[in-house]
């Protein structure tokens, strides 16, 4: 159906499965598909982080709003971490 569209499918290839994987050489020969995959890979790991760290598994507060406004807190913890990353140190003595 994708690829009756000329729509490539970006999900990740299964090589662990006995029965081979859904996505074949078609899809993975190209280069959109690895870079595809690498930023797949940021994007998962800021939802760890978030889950993990950031305490999101499962919310605290009941409603749209307060959920909300504490995952806009837990993105800017993120945010400013990355920001702290990307500084440079300054080693004392």
């Amino acid at each position: 159906m994708l690829r009756g569209r000329k729509i490539t499918p970006h999900v990740a290839q299964n090589t662990e499965r006995r029965g081979g994987s859904a996505i074949d050489h078609r899809t993975t020969r190209h280069i959109g598909y690895s870079l595809s995959q690498r930023f797949r890979k940021k994007v998962e790991e800021i939802f760890g982080w978030v889950k993990v760290v950031g305490g999101f598994r499962r919310t605290r507060f009941k409603g749209v709003q307060r959920t909300q406004l504490s995952a806009w807190f837990v993105g800017a913890a993120y945010n400013l971490l990355r920001m702290a990353k990307l500084m440079p140190q300054f080693g004392g003595a």
